[in-house]
């Protein structure tokens, strides 16, 4: 489901991953989550369009869910914006890209 430029992550990765001075946007999301697979598209073209400036990972909930609940994550998509490991936003379903670019510019 990933592309090249977004990666999967999972509970034993995740401090490491967003841990890094440059935004990082990760989607929480599940395979059998309808509006995941229509926001997954979306989050693939921003991971394009902020390639150098962003970092983007997906984190199966299903297979990982230690980090979820230590967010308090109850409804998915859910994506979270972070900058040097700490939120800086987040969004709760399948949004627009708009809305999606507004949220990654407050980071940038």
């Amino acid at each position: 489901m990933a592309s090249d430029k977004v990666q999967q992550v999972n509970d034993a990765e995740f401090d490491g991953k967003i841990g890094s001075d440059q935004p990082t946007l990760v989607d929480f999301w599940a395979p059998w989550c309808g509006p995941c697979k229509a926001i997954g598209p979306v989050v693939e073209d921003l991971a394009t369009e902020f390639e150098g400036k962003l970092n983007v990972y997906k984190m199966n909930v299903d297979d990982n869910p230690a980090t979820p609940g230590k967010f308090g994550i109850r409804a998915i998509p859910t994506l979270i914006l972070f900058k040097g490991g700490e939120v800086v936003d987040q969004i709760t379903g399948a949004v627009g890209k708009a809305q999606l670019v507004s949220l990654i510019n407050k980071a940038l």
